[in-house]
């Protein structure tokens, strides 16, 4: 039997959960799929797996102190100093199973003591384009708005006028922003994001995230997104602590935009609906220049005093006939 907490890339591509989580509870150990490879500062999802791979790519390893289930609940204790303790907690929604990996950081950090507005975004209910390519998608549930599914040329969120999308947002998880970094693939998904009136990207984490081991070296992966920024300025990459935040965040952020590029769109042509006017005389000479004009030709002029109106009609018309 295998003491070890063991993580390993998930080989399904087409898997949403990009690692699988061996833990050593009963002779064989049980195997998980997972989002991520410690509850950080959101709770993991997991569910089961069909096995371990038998040439699995280890990413962690770690031994266990003690490992042990209470109805429901596996209690983790991993034998190092810190981040060492943890949770699966094994419940049911919406009549079938699901498996959270929470610890004692997952409910001081995943839970802000802050209580989320429910009034509308800009002042109106938002009608929310949910790409259908979306596994696992926001409900705006807690939002005044209501969601269709419909298949997104780029971004997960998005509002239309129009058949046009105005506005859109692309949500990672820290795991995802850090493999689409280093792969490059970010930096195509930005260019298409950056051809829409408004985009954003918005990740379901803390910045600070980015620097853990687990997802790559965190120097290359934070000099990849100093560098799409540079290179897409109008496309923010806005980190938020938990996914509900995450959530509210781009709720807030695409009822803005509806508001503001509607705002635009119905004075475009404001100009236009001013009367013109008559057209603007030019700007009365200086005195000094008249005077210095005047000498030059020989005509006698005061120093100081008003200037005769015959010799600024002569001068305009002679030096400045526009």
């Amino acid at each position: 039997m295998v003491d070890d907490l063991l993580v390993a890339r998930n080989p399904d591509p087409g898997s949403s959960l990009p690692y699988l989580v061996r833990i050593p509870l009963g002779p064989a150990g049980i195997v998980g799929k997972a989002r991520e490879t410690w509850p950080g500062a959101t709770k993991v999802y997991c569910h089961r797996a069909e096995g371990w791979p038998v040439e699995a790519e280890i990413v962690e390893r770690h031994p266990v102190r003690s490992c042990s289930r209470r109805g429901p609940a596996i209690d983790l204790v991993l034998d190092r100093a810190r981040l060492n303790r943890s949770q699966l907690v094994i419940t049911r929604a919406r009549g079938r199973e699901v498996i959270f990996w929470q610890s004692p950081r997952t409910t001081k950090q995943a839970r802000p003591k802050v209580a989320l507005p429910t009034a509308r975004a800009a002042g109106q209910v938002l009608d929310i384009v949910v790409d259908t390519g979306e596994k696992y998608p926001w409900t705006f549930g807690h939002q005044q708005a209501t969601t269709r599914r419909q298949r997104l040329d780029v971004g997960d969120y998005a509002v239309v006028r129009d058949g046009a999308v105005l506005a859109a947002v692309e949500r990672k998880s820290i795991a995802d922003l850090a493999g689409s970094l280093l792969s490059g693939r970010l930096t195509y998904a930005l260019a298409e994001l950056a051809a829409l009136p408004r985009a954003a990207v918005v990740v379901e984490d803390r910045y600070s995230r980015l620097f853990d081991k687990a997802h790559g070296t965190g120097a290359a992966a934070a000099e990849a997104l100093a560098e799409a920024q540079a290179r897409f300025p109008s496309v923010p990459v806005v980190f938020c602590e938990t996914r509900p935040l995450a959530q509210e965040w781009a709720y807030r952020w695409l009822g803005a935009c509806l508001a503001e590029l509607g705002a635009a769109a119905g004075t475009a042509d404001l100009e236009a609906t001013f009367a013109s006017g008559h057209p603007v005389p030019a700007a009365a000479p200086r005195p000094a220049d008249v005077r210095a004009w005047a000498r030059d030709q020989g005509l006698l002029i005061s120093d100081h005093g008003r200037i005769p109106r015959e010799l600024l009609e002569r001068y305009r018309a002679e030096v400045s006939p526009g």
